[in-house]
Order: structure tokens, then C-alpha cells, then sequence
């Protein structure tokens, strides 16, 4: 069942994501990037199931009612009638709870948009631990499934500059697009003036020769955290962002891992079929003689509870990435 009840916090109406105590936030950046590729690019429309003000996108209705498509309680219908608007030549944008796209619509996005090359991009809110409301609303396998799609680029961004940013690029790529959405008022980590998204593009944003973060999404800030408690004991760690799954960026990820063999992967995700098995892959793929640890939700659904309980329950703090890396190198 759905409910328009916040997932995550609320202060006043204004929905927050799990800031972490961010030094830095900002509000619906999905819902004002899109509005300023909108201004630029007449053929962006938007569509949402029920859920406009839980995915950011009534930022874009309010500017564009004549562009904007509420579809009611139907995923299987909202990506159908995304992929057909996409064949008149329109560039839809398709907005979700991403448990009910990749549960309820799967078909519809293996078929009508990848097999048929639609170019749709499909926007999924509460993905994994971002929303306390039990294993109904927790989307937690959905990059395995999407990563096992032919043809579907899938990207997991990690704050609101690269929530802004992914929106930007994947409005220009010519493709079906399945992005993790970071909603209401959303921490801000990386700088955008030196930070630059690319479909399919991983990023180095701390460099260190004793273990490696490979991550994704929600877990790159608390990897650079996890780095920052190591440096304080002399362990100098890098942290690789992977912002996209796929298509995936093995040269990247195997440049660091050959030169650091001690590797943490952590993703806010079952650690089954998403960035770990991709890491794991690659290395055997290219006969990488690393030490692996994989942080990330074990194989169960998950308790409802607050958003730090939850991360405490299921390991996936900087504590815990930062006592993988330890045991890693301990061994």
C-alpha cells in the first residue's frame, strides 16, 4: 500500500533525506535541475505515479503544469506512457518509489524502454536505508535488477551536486536512463566547482596506499568519513566514487585496485548483484590479486525504525567501513 506520509523525517512540510548532520544541504535539487534543463530544452516533460511532492518533481509542475502528467497509482502505466511519449520524440522523466518501478514495472522497463531504446529516464525515490518504512518501501535489490537490464545505463549519485548534475547529463544522453533519487532536503557534499558528473565516469575523490573505498551513492560520504577516522591512525585511504553502475567504469576501479589491494565496497544495497559483485567481477576479469570486504545490507528486509538505527543495525556507518578496512589489513 502507498501512503504520502514522509519516509524519512519532516520538518514543517519540508521532507529531509538522512542528512547525517551535513554541514551543507539543499532542497529539492532533483525538482530545480530538472526545471533549469526543462527552460533549456522544450522537449523535457515530466511524469510521476501519485508521488510528485515525494519525488521532487512538483518543483517542475509548478513551472511547467502543461508539461507535467499524473498518472495515479499505475507504475506499469507511468513507464508506458513514458516510452510513448519518448517515440514522438519527447524526453520524459518518470518519477517513483523505486521498489515500485523495479517490482511492479520491471517489464515494462526491460521491454518498452531498454529493448525498445526508448529514451526515458526513470527517477527512483527511497532507495535502500533512506526510508525507515519496513522491507514494502525499501528498495533494496533494485540496481541488481536494473544492472541485469541490457541497455539501461543506471546511475546512484551520492549528494545534491551530483543529483543536479546526473540530471543535467542524462537529459543529453540518448538512452534509458534508471537514476536513484536523493529527495527533499538533501546533504551537499561534493563542490561543484570541482566536481563534474559523466555518465559512466567513476571519480577518485580522496587518494591513499594502504586500503580502498570503492562506493556509491549515500555510502561515498560516509567512506570519505570512514577515510578521515583512518588518517587519524596513520592509514591512508582512498575513496573511488562510482556514481554510475553501469555502464562501468573498469579502468577506474581497476587502476586503484591494482596498486591497493585492500578493498572495501560499500553501497546502500543488498551486497549481492550490485557495486560489490561489479568490483568483484572486474577482478576476477582482469586475475586482480586483492583482499575484498563488501559493506552493504545483508540478504534480508530490512525493520522499519529511524534512518541511524537502521544504518547502526545493518552496518553501514563509517564505523563499520572504517573497522573493514582495519580487519583488512590486519589479515
Amino acid at each position: 500500500m502507498k501512503t504520502g506520509m514522509p519516509r524519512t523525517g519532516v520538518t514543517g512540510n519540508i521532507l529531509t533525506s538522512d542528512t547525517s548532520g551535513a554541514a551543507a544541504t539543499e532542497s529539492a535539487p532533483f525538482g530545480h535541475a530538472l526545471v533549469r534543463v526543462a527552460e533549456a530544452d522544450a522537449r523535457v516533460v515530466g511524469l510521476t505515479a501519485d508521488l510528485g511532492k515525494y519525488t521532487d518533481i512538483h518543483v517542475f509542475a509548478e513551472r511547467f503544469p502543461e508539461r507535467f502528467f499524473q498518472m495515479g497509482m499505475a507504475e506499469q502505466s507511468l513507464i508506458g506512457a513514458a516510452c510513448g511519449l519518448a517515440r514522438t520524440g519527447l524526453i520524459p522523466f518518470a518519477t517513483t518509489y523505486c521498489v515500485f518501478a523495479t517490482r511492479r514495472a520491471y517489464d515494462f522497463i526491460a521491454i518498452g524502454a531498454a529493448l525498445g531504446r526508448a529514451n526515458v529516464k526513470i527517477i527512483a525515490g527511497l532507495p535502500g536505508l533512506t526510508t525507515g518504512y519496513g522491507g514494502t518501501h525499501q528498495g533494496i535489490e533494485d540496481l541488481a535488477l536494473m544492472r541485469s537490464v541490457p541497455g539501461l545505463t543506471v546511475i546512484d549519485p551520492c549528494d545534491a551536486t551530483e543529483v543536479a548534475q546526473a540530471t543535467a547529463a542524462i537529459a543529453r544522453h540518448d538512452g534509458p536512463v534508471y537514476m536513484r533519487l536523493l529527495r527533499g532536503i538533501v546533504p551537499k557534499v561534493l563542490d561543484p566547482a570541482t566536481f563534474s558528473f559523466e555518465v559512466g565516469r567513476a571519480r577518485l575523490l580522496r587518494d591513499g596506499a594502504d586500503v580502498a573505498f570503492v562506493s556509491t551513492g549515500i555510502m561515498t560520504p560516509r567512506a570519505l568519513d570512514a577515510a578521515r577516522q583512518l588518517e587519524a591512525e596513520n592509514v591512508r585511504a582512498a575513496v573511488l566514487h562510482v556514481g554510475t553502475l553501469k555502464p562501468f567504469d573498469r579502468d577506474a576501479v581497476a587502476t586503484l585496485l591494482a596498486r591497493v589491494p585492500h578493498v572495501v565496497t560499500a553501497e546502500n544495497h543488498v551486497v549481492t548483484g550490485g557495486l560489490a559483485s561489479a568490483v568483484a567481477d572486474m577482478a576476477v576479469d582482469e586475475r586482480l590479486d586483492i583482499r575484498l570486504a563488501r559493506i552493504g545490507i545483508p540478504d534480508c528486509f530490512c525493520d522499519s525504525g529511524s534512518l541511524p538505527h537502521l544504518a547502526e543495525r545493518y552496518g553501514l556507518t563509517p564505523r563499520h567501513l572504517a573497522d573493514a578496512a582495519r580487519n583488512l589489513l590486519r589479515t
